[in-house]
């Protein structure tokens, strides 16, 4: 047995993935990661990994408040 954690990947405040790592070539799921939490909630899911992009690239949080309101939200 297995969990799977659903992720959300913020850049720019957005849900995003990106191919193979690659900051140019990203696709956007969702403008809403308070939304794309709560659906996942709502699917069943009891732990979420939530990644910020634009911190990892930086250095620096940079997603912060998104974070701590979807941390509220669920």
């Amino acid at each position: 047995m297995f969990t799977v954690y659903p992720a959300i990947d913020l850049r720019g405040g957005k849900c995003v993935r990106l191919r193979q790592g690659d900051y140019d070539r990203e696709s956007v799921y969702g403008d809403d990661p308070v939304e794309m939490a709560k659906r996942w909630e709502r699917e069943g899911a009891e732990w979420l990994h939530l990644v910020d992009l634009d911190g990892a690239r930086t250095g620096d949080p940079v997603n912060l408040s998104i974070i701590e309101e979807t941390v509220r939200a669920i």
